[in-house]
């Protein structure tokens, strides 16, 4: 009997020691799941901050959008400025191209008027409206260029013709045949010259 007590102690202490082990397996499992919803409490938190960051991603692009949106119609908006400049300048370049020709007749017809007819009104009156016209195109900005005597520029004289002069130097301006005009520091007009040899 002592043998079949010594077999029944046994398979007792091997159910004693399988209920232990299960034991420590159901603690060991329920201490990793304990572990695994941690994590996935981590996880979810992970999700909540991702979502956060593609939040601010969102925002950080609608701002770059909308800065890049400001920045293209403030460019627009200066363009369309200076567009408007450059026409506003190019209609009144041609205006004062038209003018040009009314003055150039004004000075013809008053150098023709002979000294003894120079004090009576139509004289009086063409030489008032030849000074009005002059100072009006000198308010908004024209000016004449200065030729005579002056080196020969290309820039602002238009040579029609070559003398042999010796009271000027190697490429002087001998003679204005048409007055030029600049507008704002561009020209509007060349000068029609001489230019001495």
């Amino acid at each position: 009997m002592d043998n079949e007590e010594l077999q029944k102690e046994e398979p007792v202490t091997d159910t004693e020691e399988i209920t232990e082990d299960t034991e420590e397996v159901t603690e060991t499992a329920e201490t990793e799941e304990t572990g695994n919803e941690a994590e996935e409490g981590k996880g979810f938190f992970k999700k909540k901050k991702d979502k956060k960051d593609q939040k601010d991603i969102l925002i950080e692009e609608l701002n770059d959008k909308y800065r890049r949106t400001m920045a293209e119609f403030d460019n627009f908006r200066k363009r369309t400025e200076k567009e408007k400049a450059a026409m506003y300048e190019i209609g009144a370049k041609d205006i004062i191209e038209k003018i040009l020709p009314v003055v150039d007749n004004f000075e013809r017809g008053l150098a023709t008027i002979p000294e003894d007819d120079k004090a009576t009104p139509v004289a009086e009156g063409m030489d008032k409206i030849y000074r009005q016209l002059t100072k009006m195109l000198e308010d908004v900005g024209v000016k004449e260029i200065d030729a005579c005597g002056k080196e020969f520029n290309p820039d602002y004289h238009n040579a029609v013709m070559h003398v042999e002069d010796e009271a000027f130097g190697e490429n002087e301006v001998a003679e204005v045949l048409q007055k030029g005009y600049t507008y704002r520091d561009t020209v509007v007009r060349h000068s029609m010259v001489k230019v001495a040899n």
